[in-house]
Protein backbone atom coordinates (compact mmCIF):
# COMPACT_ATOMS: atom_id res chain seq x y z
CA UNK A 1 0.00 0.00 0.00
CA UNK A 2 1.44 3.45 -0.94
CA UNK A 3 -0.20 6.94 -0.84
CA UNK A 4 1.39 10.31 -2.06
CA UNK A 5 3.25 11.73 0.50
CA UNK A 6 1.16 15.30 0.74
CA UNK A 7 -2.15 13.60 1.57
CA UNK A 8 -0.04 11.38 4.08
CA UNK A 9 1.11 14.25 5.93
CA UNK A 10 -2.79 16.22 5.44
CA UNK A 11 -4.42 13.20 6.69
CA UNK A 12 -2.06 12.45 9.58
CA UNK A 13 -2.93 16.01 10.78
CA UNK A 14 0.15 18.28 9.81
CA UNK A 15 -1.47 20.65 7.94
CA UNK A 16 -3.48 21.38 4.20
CA UNK A 17 -2.36 19.37 1.27
CA UNK A 18 -1.39 22.33 -0.39
CA UNK A 19 0.49 23.39 2.83
CA UNK A 20 2.72 19.95 3.03
CA UNK A 21 2.99 20.85 -0.79
CA UNK A 22 4.47 24.45 0.14
CA UNK A 23 7.09 21.86 3.01
CA UNK A 24 8.51 19.82 -0.25
CA UNK A 25 9.13 22.33 -2.55
CA UNK A 26 10.95 24.16 0.21
CA UNK A 27 13.15 20.67 0.46
CA UNK A 28 11.49 20.49 4.21
CA UNK A 29 11.39 16.73 3.77
CA UNK A 30 13.00 13.27 3.35
CA UNK A 31 12.14 10.32 2.08
CA UNK A 32 14.95 7.42 2.82
CA UNK A 33 17.60 9.81 2.95
CA UNK A 34 16.62 11.31 -0.29
CA UNK A 35 15.08 14.98 -0.98
CA UNK A 36 11.32 14.46 -1.64
CA UNK A 37 9.47 15.81 -4.12
CA UNK A 38 5.46 16.61 -4.72
CA UNK A 39 4.77 13.64 -7.08
CA UNK A 40 6.61 10.89 -4.11
CA UNK A 41 4.55 8.46 -2.57
CA UNK A 42 5.05 6.71 0.46
CA UNK A 43 5.24 2.81 1.67
CA UNK A 44 5.44 1.15 4.94
CA UNK A 45 8.89 1.06 5.57
CA UNK A 46 9.57 3.95 4.46
CA UNK A 47 12.13 6.38 6.55
CA UNK A 48 10.65 10.33 6.24
CA UNK A 49 12.17 13.05 8.14
CA UNK A 50 11.04 16.58 8.72
CA UNK A 51 13.51 18.95 9.35
CA UNK A 52 16.12 16.60 9.95
CA UNK A 53 13.73 14.75 12.09
CA UNK A 54 11.95 11.51 11.60
CA UNK A 55 8.14 11.78 11.25
CA UNK A 56 5.87 8.57 12.42
CA UNK A 57 3.07 7.01 10.07
CA UNK A 58 1.17 3.90 9.63
CA UNK A 59 -1.11 3.23 7.05
CA UNK A 60 -4.22 1.91 8.81
CA UNK A 61 -7.67 1.02 8.97
CA UNK A 62 -8.52 2.47 12.23
CA UNK A 63 -11.55 4.62 11.77
CA UNK A 64 -11.62 8.44 12.07
CA UNK A 65 -12.52 9.91 15.34
CA UNK A 66 -14.11 13.15 16.49
CA UNK A 67 -14.26 14.21 19.81
CA UNK A 68 -16.27 16.97 21.79
CA UNK A 69 -14.05 18.47 24.14
CA UNK A 70 -15.31 20.94 26.94
CA UNK A 71 -12.62 23.17 27.32
CA UNK A 72 -11.90 24.91 30.79
CA UNK A 73 -10.73 28.74 31.18
CA UNK A 74 -6.91 28.63 31.57
CA UNK A 75 -6.13 25.57 29.29
CA UNK A 76 -4.05 26.41 25.57
CA UNK A 77 -4.94 25.14 22.72
CA UNK A 78 -1.45 24.13 21.82
CA UNK A 79 0.58 21.22 22.54
CA UNK A 80 3.50 22.70 24.47
CA UNK A 81 3.94 25.89 26.33
CA UNK A 82 7.13 27.13 27.43
CA UNK A 83 5.47 28.75 30.48
CA UNK A 84 3.94 25.13 31.14
CA UNK A 85 0.49 25.89 31.24
CA UNK A 86 -2.23 22.55 30.71
CA UNK A 87 -2.57 21.94 27.41
CA UNK A 88 -6.23 20.79 26.08
CA UNK A 89 -4.55 18.14 24.85
CA UNK A 90 -3.40 16.75 27.99
CA UNK A 91 -6.66 15.29 29.02
CA UNK A 92 -7.63 13.64 25.73
CA UNK A 93 -7.46 9.54 25.30
CA UNK A 94 -4.01 8.57 24.33
CA UNK A 95 -3.36 6.82 20.61
CA UNK A 96 -1.22 4.53 19.29
CA UNK A 97 -1.31 5.08 15.62
CA UNK A 98 -2.63 8.41 15.27
CA UNK A 99 -2.80 12.08 16.67
CA UNK A 100 -5.55 14.62 17.70
CA UNK A 101 -6.07 17.44 15.83
CA UNK A 102 -7.81 20.56 16.53
CA UNK A 103 -10.72 22.11 14.68
CA UNK A 104 -9.71 25.74 15.49
CA UNK A 105 -8.99 26.87 18.58
CA UNK A 106 -10.16 29.08 22.01
CA UNK A 107 -8.22 31.59 23.63
CA UNK A 108 -6.87 30.79 27.13
CA UNK A 109 -9.52 32.80 28.78
CA UNK A 110 -12.53 31.20 27.02
CA UNK A 111 -14.30 27.86 27.84
CA UNK A 112 -16.57 25.49 25.73
CA UNK A 113 -17.22 23.56 22.52
CA UNK A 114 -13.85 22.70 21.16
CA UNK A 115 -13.62 19.40 18.67
CA UNK A 116 -10.72 17.30 17.84
CA UNK A 117 -10.54 14.63 14.79
CA UNK A 118 -7.87 12.21 14.09
CA UNK A 119 -8.82 13.12 10.40
CA UNK A 120 -6.82 15.86 9.29
CA UNK A 121 -8.06 16.56 5.97
CA UNK A 122 -12.22 16.75 8.18
CA UNK A 123 -10.16 19.26 10.83
CA UNK A 124 -8.68 21.64 7.85
CA UNK A 125 -12.30 21.53 5.76
CA UNK A 126 -13.78 22.73 8.76
CA UNK A 127 -11.20 25.00 9.48
CA UNK A 128 -11.34 26.51 5.99
CA UNK A 129 -12.98 30.12 5.43
CA UNK A 130 -14.55 28.99 2.20
CA UNK A 131 -16.21 26.38 5.03
CA UNK A 132 -18.70 29.09 7.11
CA UNK A 133 -19.58 27.22 9.63
CA UNK A 134 -21.80 29.06 12.35
CA UNK A 135 -20.07 29.43 15.68
CA UNK A 136 -22.39 30.33 18.95
CA UNK A 137 -20.79 31.91 21.61
CA UNK A 138 -22.81 32.54 25.22
CA UNK A 139 -21.13 35.93 26.42
CA UNK A 140 -21.11 38.20 29.58
CA UNK A 141 -20.07 41.74 29.00
CA UNK A 142 -19.92 44.20 31.89
CA UNK A 143 -21.13 48.09 30.85
CA UNK A 144 -24.16 49.45 29.09
CA UNK A 145 -25.09 48.14 25.61
CA UNK A 146 -27.42 50.32 23.43
CA UNK A 147 -29.64 49.79 20.97
CA UNK A 148 -27.19 51.76 18.21
CA UNK A 149 -24.25 48.83 19.49
CA UNK A 150 -25.81 46.13 18.70
CA UNK A 151 -26.73 47.53 15.30
CA UNK A 152 -23.33 48.39 14.76
CA UNK A 153 -21.76 44.67 15.56
CA UNK A 154 -24.34 43.10 13.06
CA UNK A 155 -23.78 45.81 10.40
CA UNK A 156 -19.93 45.57 10.72
CA UNK A 157 -17.08 47.22 12.66
CA UNK A 158 -13.67 47.76 11.30
CA UNK A 159 -11.46 45.48 13.16
CA UNK A 160 -7.40 46.05 12.66
CA UNK A 161 -7.71 43.05 10.60
CA UNK A 162 -10.64 44.08 8.52
CA UNK A 163 -14.89 44.17 8.66
CA UNK A 164 -16.13 41.67 11.42
CA UNK A 165 -19.56 41.31 12.19
CA UNK A 166 -22.02 39.21 13.83
CA UNK A 167 -24.76 37.32 11.97
CA UNK A 168 -26.90 37.54 15.05
CA UNK A 169 -26.96 38.33 18.54
CA UNK A 170 -29.86 37.30 20.78
CA UNK A 171 -30.57 38.78 24.78
CA UNK A 172 -30.04 36.61 26.95
CA UNK A 173 -30.49 37.83 29.96
CA UNK A 174 -29.16 38.92 33.23
CA UNK A 175 -29.32 41.54 36.13
CA UNK A 176 -27.00 44.63 37.03
CA UNK A 177 -23.73 45.44 35.01
CA UNK A 178 -22.96 42.19 33.54
CA UNK A 179 -25.38 40.78 31.16
CA UNK A 180 -25.51 37.68 28.84
CA UNK A 181 -26.18 37.77 24.61
CA UNK A 182 -25.97 34.91 22.65
CA UNK A 183 -23.55 35.50 19.03
CA UNK A 184 -23.45 34.18 15.72
CA UNK A 185 -20.68 34.41 13.45
CA UNK A 186 -19.10 32.29 10.48
CA UNK A 187 -15.32 33.14 11.08
CA UNK A 188 -12.70 31.97 13.52
CA UNK A 189 -10.63 34.77 13.62
CA UNK A 190 -8.22 35.45 16.80
CA UNK A 191 -10.57 37.06 19.45
CA UNK A 192 -13.00 38.03 17.06
CA UNK A 193 -15.70 37.87 19.67
CA UNK A 194 -13.96 39.67 22.57
CA UNK A 195 -12.77 42.17 20.07
CA UNK A 196 -15.81 43.31 18.70
CA UNK A 197 -17.54 44.08 21.93
CA UNK A 198 -14.53 45.64 22.98
CA UNK A 199 -15.19 48.14 19.72
CA UNK A 200 -18.35 49.72 21.43
CA UNK A 201 -16.63 50.16 24.66
CA UNK A 202 -17.57 47.25 27.11
CA UNK A 203 -15.86 44.73 28.46
CA UNK A 204 -16.24 40.57 27.53
CA UNK A 205 -15.95 39.48 31.40
CA UNK A 206 -16.95 35.75 30.13
CA UNK A 207 -17.26 33.64 26.97
CA UNK A 208 -18.09 30.31 26.34
CA UNK A 209 -18.68 28.42 22.78
CA UNK A 210 -21.87 26.48 23.06
CA UNK A 211 -22.25 25.45 19.14
CA UNK A 212 -19.97 24.81 16.19
CA UNK A 213 -22.22 24.08 13.03
CA UNK A 214 -24.82 21.36 14.08
CA UNK A 215 -23.37 20.40 17.03
CA UNK A 216 -24.01 21.69 20.29
CA UNK A 217 -22.07 21.63 23.51
CA UNK A 218 -23.71 18.54 25.51
CA UNK A 219 -25.59 19.59 28.57
CA UNK A 220 -24.33 17.42 31.24
CA UNK A 221 -20.82 17.70 29.55
CA UNK A 222 -18.79 18.37 32.53
CA UNK A 223 -15.44 21.33 31.57
CA UNK A 224 -12.29 18.93 31.25
CA UNK A 225 -14.14 16.00 30.35
CA UNK A 226 -14.64 14.94 26.39
CA UNK A 227 -17.41 12.62 24.41
CA UNK A 228 -16.99 10.61 21.13
CA UNK A 229 -19.54 11.83 18.31
CA UNK A 230 -22.05 9.23 17.19
CA UNK A 231 -22.31 7.97 13.45
CA UNK A 232 -25.37 10.22 12.70
CA UNK A 233 -23.47 13.21 14.18
CA UNK A 234 -20.23 12.54 12.66
CA UNK A 235 -22.35 12.28 9.22
CA UNK A 236 -23.75 15.51 9.96
CA UNK A 237 -20.63 16.95 10.45
CA UNK A 238 -18.35 15.02 7.04
CA UNK A 239 -21.40 16.71 5.23
CA UNK A 240 -21.09 20.32 6.72
CA UNK A 241 -17.13 19.79 5.50
CA UNK A 242 -18.34 18.90 1.67
CA UNK A 243 -16.48 15.44 2.26
CA UNK A 244 -18.12 11.58 2.80
CA UNK A 245 -18.26 9.89 5.83
CA UNK A 246 -16.14 6.42 5.50
CA UNK A 247 -18.88 3.62 4.68
CA UNK A 248 -17.50 1.89 8.09
CA UNK A 249 -18.02 4.70 10.01
CA UNK A 250 -22.13 5.08 9.24
CA UNK A 251 -22.76 2.63 11.97
CA UNK A 252 -23.73 4.34 15.72
CA UNK A 253 -21.37 4.19 18.30
CA UNK A 254 -21.88 4.98 21.86
CA UNK A 255 -21.05 8.29 22.82
CA UNK A 256 -18.46 7.89 26.19
CA UNK A 257 -17.07 10.30 28.20
CA UNK A 258 -13.94 9.29 29.27
CA UNK A 259 -14.67 6.10 28.56
CA UNK A 260 -18.02 5.85 30.43
CA UNK A 261 -21.82 5.88 28.40
CA UNK A 262 -22.77 9.31 27.75
CA UNK A 263 -26.43 9.97 28.21
CA UNK A 264 -28.41 12.57 27.04
CA UNK A 265 -30.79 14.13 29.76
CA UNK A 266 -34.17 14.36 29.75
CA UNK A 267 -35.09 17.80 28.55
Amino acid sequence: MSEKLHKMLANAGHGSRREMERWIEAGRLTINGKLAVTADRVSEGDKIKLDGRYIDFKFTANKPRVLIYHKPEGEICTRHDPEGRTSVFTNLPKLKSSRWVAVGRLDINTSGLLLFTTDGALANKLMHPSAEIEREYAVRVLGEVTDDMLKAMKTGVELEDGMAHFDNIADAGGTGANHWYHVILREGRKREVRRLWESQGVRVSRLQRIRFGGLALPRGLRSGKWIDLDGEELSGLYESAGLSLPVEEKKTTQRKQHGRPFRRPKR
